[in-house]
């Protein structure tokens, strides 16, 4: 393997951090044993700038680029989402039926109608022609679901990230 640059970040396929690297994982360093690599990283990851910085945390994140809008070491987005009505496209479940005995067993151009002979060994009517609609009272419809949260991960595969803390210092060109 070439000798990396220092703070070059890897993937790896085993579990932990080979000599003279450190897994992505969040850790704090004192400044006055990495200066080297705390040169090139300051408090992008975090730490107090004075005694301390940061490794990044790469365990459940997923590496993007850095813009205008996601600046480097900011962290976006959240595994699990409980959606909240505000966040649900503007629907409604209007539902019609009618008190009217039934006529019909086609379900075209008719409306759910009060079923009318149960006693008979034929399929039972069950439809009418709209006309006589009825509104269901608001407390009829109610809220489903449990409001628990869902995975919000894309699908994806762990693997072990490491930062160099020692290797080449980078030059800019």
């Amino acid at each position: 393997m070439a000798e990396p640059f220092l703070s070059e970040i890897r993937m790896f396929g085993f579990g932990w951090a080979p000599r003279g690297w450190a897994q992505c994982d969040g850790q704090i360093l004192p400044i006055n044993q990495n200066q080297s690599l705390y040169s090139l990283l300051g408090t992008t990851y975090g730490g107090d700038g004075r005694t301390s910085f940061a490794l990044p945390d790469m365990r459940s994140r997923t590496p993007a680029g850095d813009d205008e809008q996601l600046l480097q070491g900011a962290k976006q987005g959240i595994e699990y989402v409980t959606l909240t009505a505000a966040e649900m496209p503007a629907h409604s479940h209007a539902v019609k039926a009618t008190t009217a005995n039934a006529t019909t067993k086609q379900f075209t151009g008719s409306m759910l109608a009060t079923a009318v002979d149960k006693t008979q060994n034929v399929p039972t009517n069950m439809y009418v022609a709209p006309s006589s609609l009825v509104a269901l009272a608001p407390a009829s419809v109610s809220t489903a679901g449990s409001g628990m949260a869902h995975d919000n991960n894309q699908p994806s595969i762990a693997v072990n990230f490491c930062i160099a803390l020692q290797g080449l210092f980078p030059s800019r060109s």
